[in-house]
């Protein structure tokens, strides 16, 4: 398996451009684990300590998102609630923006391939 590149990919079907694993590339493991953490404390509903559709609806502009409709930010907060409370806590938030970057699941196989190896 080649290494993952560096660059952004954008996915067609929603014009979305992925920037993980850029961020990746740059700041490495940890530091990519501590902006996603930034990026979680941003969405959150600072009293409840998890994203809600209400603390996503109202804080996602800060992350260029401001045009995504209701439906969408519904689905994304469904998709990652794997515990069915209805939000989304720190661990659910970053497991849902590796499984939204198709290029970071790549390298993340990559990268286990050549843990096995060694």
């Amino acid at each position: 398996m080649a290494k993952p590149s560096a660059s952004a990919s954008a996915n067609p079907s929603t014009g979305f451009e992925d920037f993980l694993p850029i961020m990746a590339n740059k700041l490495g493991g940890e530091g990519l684990i501590g902006e996603l953490c930034n990026g979680f404390n941003l969405l959150m509903d600072s009293e409840k300590g998890v994203i809600t559709f209400d603390s996503l609806k109202k804080n996602s502009a800060l992350l260029g998102l401001q045009d995504l409709s209701d439906d969408d930010l519904r689905c994304m907060v469904k998709e990652g609630d794997f515990d069915g409370d209805g939000a989304l806590n720190q661990m659910e938030f970053c497991v849902l923006m590796f499984r939204l970057s198709p290029e970071l699941m790549e390298a993340s196989g990559f990268f286990l391939e050549e843990a096995f190896a060694t």
